[in-house]
């Protein structure tokens, strides 16, 4: 499969809507879509994605319904170890850094308890 880098902006966007619908048709993406383009674009954008190896589709009556082919957290892993190389020269220490940074939130107790474990669980781990 290509690599995020290979998505247009559009291609991205649909990708989402498809991820976090589970599952979509044509109609279903453009009435998502900002300032979206015409159906007969999103079908062919659609295509392309599958082509690319992104979605796969099945038939529902006269419609095609996409799917992602990779699981969100197979997907979510794969576009973070992406971000991470491009963003952060591989450092988790500066994506963990940036994250806690950029959180609109305070960091509640049970927050802090969860982060700790994954760090102790990963060192315990050797990662």
């Amino acid at each position: 499969m290509k690599t995020e880098k290979s998505l247009s902006r559009r291609e991205r966007q649909i990708m989402d809507i498809v991820y976090e619908m589970k599952e979509a048709s044509a109609l279903q993406v453009l009435e998502r879509l900002p300032a979206p383009p015409s159906y007969s674009t999103v079908r062919a954008l659609l295509r392309v994605l599958e082509q690319k190896g992104h979605l796969v589709h099945r038939q529902d009556g006269p419609r095609y319904v996409f799917t992602p082919r990779l699981p969100k957290d197979k997907a979510r892993r794969s576009a973070l170890t992406h971000l991470m190389r491009t963003f952060f020269d591989g450092s988790t220490e500066d994506v963990v850094a940036a994250l806690l940074d950029i959180s609109e939130d305070n960091l509640s107790e049970d927050d802090y308890r969860r982060l700790t474990e994954l760090i102790e669980r990963a060192r315990k781990e050797g990662r």
